[in-house]
């Protein structure tokens, strides 16, 4: 765990709900198509618009994923669930109230670990199922938000979206390990498949719920909620913002008001959205249409043996092998360029050096291309060949490099002919080198002197130089030895 967030006598607590949107074809209560991107009010039909007598049919597909969610984040999962209806009246919700669960949740208590040498453990409250709501357009005013918009649209798309709400206990005690795990939250969500989690589709969507208390104190204060947050960056930003402003007015003699915050990134600023609602505003009670959904014991031991390997378990396996831990987390929450890796590694039978590349020239090509590790012209089996020349002396890392450049740019092209073709190979000849070395060495007389009278810095310029005159192709570190023998006699 990183340093916990402290000011004025007072420590941060932090707990955070995760909207999470399951990947199924079909929404959560009816049959038509769980797609984003459609023309608004198109995946619409009488369940989801709440017409009078319409019926609810619970989407098993979405059961199934919620539980293996909850399996992966470490949830118990009860026998037994039940559905209920939360009250509220708003134009995202037809129906004037959503149905989701109350106290009877898919997925039951757990602890999801974040692993390395500062890492640490959140509890789970619970994950629970339900729907979506509509999505409301603001046209005009600030930042498309209602408060100041000329008008409202509704696009009833979203509406009936299978929604796990995934809530943890408040165990957080600084922004930064928020943001940490979030992230490794939503790599795990990606890991098994049960969403995207795209937050600029919406598909996942995280709140803060952000109080202090005096250091060494047991009693939670006063908390408020942060709402909105497109990016767990900016949900960092908005809870250092949420916990000075708190501190400020307790420090000031004031009291913070339970209420709902809005964080504006580009200015800093928070602002008030309502005040924070309590579980009986709600009026929660059993959905008269739906029966609870019942887990059999043997079907849960079969979706746990099924889940793919976990980020945190990943994590653990990389350092392991003695990768560093920056490296394995990278590696850890990008499931795509972990398979790469994997099928590198087994190509070459050198860990290390493959990630080095992964992290390196392929992770730079990726973030330029725009593209994932899957998508890459320059395949593991590509990749290896050029491993293999490197770990061989056949080519320098320099010439690696340029290599590397040709497979990006043909696909078709094989490391070893672009060796060839382009006289890449590593120069072997030790009398060719000496060679380049006294010329160097007697074009370069001021710098020769001022090695020679202790300034050792010199020497990069000149192995600069001799690398440039055997056109990158000397192994710069037996280069560096020759030099300093030369320099010496």
């Amino acid at each position: 765990m990183s340093a916990p967030w402290q000011k004025d006598g007072y420590e941060a607590v932090i707990g955070l709900e995760i909207h999470v949107q399951l990947s199924t074809l079909s929404k959560m209560f009816c049959s038509c198509p769980n797609r984003f991107g459609d023309a608004p009010n198109t995946n619409t039909c009488m369940v989801c618009l709440a017409y009078p007598g319409a019926l609810p049919v619970a989407n098993a597909e979405a059961v199934r994923q919620a539980t293996r969610v909850g399996l992966a984040l470490g949830c118990t999962i009860p026998d037994a669930s039940e559905f209920s209806r939360k009250q509220y009246f708003y134009p995202d919700s037809p129906k004037a109230y959503q149905i989701s669960q109350y106290d009877q949740p898919m997925c039951g208590e757990g602890v999801f670990v974040v692993p390395g040498a500062d890492g640490f453990s959140v509890r789970l409250t619970r994950a629970h199922l339900e729907e979506d709501a509509a999505k409301m357009i603001h046209a005009g005013g600030d930042a498309g938000r209602i408060s100041g918009s000329a008008g409202s649209v509704v696009d009833f798309n979203r509406g009936g979206t299978p929604l796990l709400e995934i809530v943890t206990e408040p165990d957080l005690r600084s922004p930064e390990d928020a943001r940490r795990f979030l992230t490794l939250l939503r790599a795990t969500v990606i890991a098994i498949g049960a969403s995207d989690c795209d937050m600029e589709k919406g598909s996942l969507r995280a709140d803060g719920n952000v109080s202090i208390r005096p250091i060494g104190s047991t009693e939670y204060g006063t908390k408020t909620e942060l709402k909105n947050m497109n990016s767990f960056r900016f949900l960092e930003r908005g809870i250092e913002a949420e916990l000075e402003r708190q501190v400020r007015i307790v420090t000031g003699g004031g009291v913070v008001e339970q209420e709902t915050l809005h964080f504006d990134p580009a200015s800093g600023a928070l602002s008030s959205l309502r005040s924070k609602e309590q579980a009986h505003d709600y009026r929660y009670f059993p959905e008269p249409d739906l029966l609870p959904v019942r887990q059999d014991r043997s079907q849960l031991e079969r979706l746990a043996d099924g889940l793919p390997e976990l980020p945190a378990a990943r994590f653990e396996r990389l350092v392991d092998a003695g990768l560093t831990e920056p490296t394995a987390l990278a590696l850890a929450i990008d499931t795509e360029l972990a398979a790469y890796l994997g099928e590198l590694a087994d190509r070459t039978g050198d860990l290390r050096s493959s990630a080095n590349w992964v992290m390196g020239e392929l992770s730079a090509h990726l973030n330029a291309a725009g593209i994932s590790a899957a998508a890459s012209p320059v395949t593991p089996e590509r990749l290896a060949g050029l491993v293999a020349l490197v770990a061989a002396g056949t080519i320098n890392q320099t010439a690696a490099k340029e290599v590397f450049g040709v497979l990006v740019d043909d696909a078709a092209a094989v490391a070893a002919t672009v060796v060839d073709e382009r006289n890449l190979a590593a120069m072997a000849d030790g009398d060719a080198l000496l060679a380049i070395i006294d010329a160097v060495l007697a074009a370069n007389p001021a710098e020769v002197e001022a090695f020679r009278g202790g300034r050792q810095q010199v020497i990069g310029f000149l192995v600069g130089q001799c690398m440039k005159q055997s056109g990158g192709r000397a192994d710069a570190k037996a280069l560096q030895g020759l030099l300093r023998d030369r320099l010496a006699s």
